[in-house]
């Protein structure tokens, strides 16, 4: 059986980043939600836990060379809470891109109260 996990988004960070992708990046975004939405245990090709940030995972997408990520966490199991993203440039992901997908999550679970 399939797992079906649903994804869902917090404000307008993500929607607005992916508005901006050219089609090839979008569709690859959309086979590695595919591929979080229906497989048991994602790869950590896919879906890598960050350290130290209570419950924050990076899900990750390469084009072409480019590499993108998306922070996200879980919320109640099976609900996948998207947050900002961006193009990665370095080798470290930037601080201000965690510090802002920490600040978002505990926004969401505030007002989801």
């Amino acid at each position: 059986m399939k797992i079906e996990r649903q994804i869902i988004f917090h404000r307008q960070y993500f929607i607005d980043f992916y508005l901006k992708q050219t089609e090839t990046v979008q569709e690859k975004i959309g086979y590695v939600f595919r591929i979080i939405k229906t497989v048991d245990k994602v790869p950590e090709k896919f879906l890598k836990y960050i350290e130290g940030t209570d419950g924050l995972y990076e899900i990750r997408v390469e084009v072409s060379g480019n590499i993108f990520r998306i922070f996200c966490c879980f919320d109640k199991g099976n609900v996948v809470v998207l947050f900002n993203a961006f193009q990665k440039k370095s080798q470290k992901t930037p601080r201000q891109e965690i510090e802002l997908a920490i600040k978002l999550k505990k926004e969401y679970f505030t007002l989801k109260k």
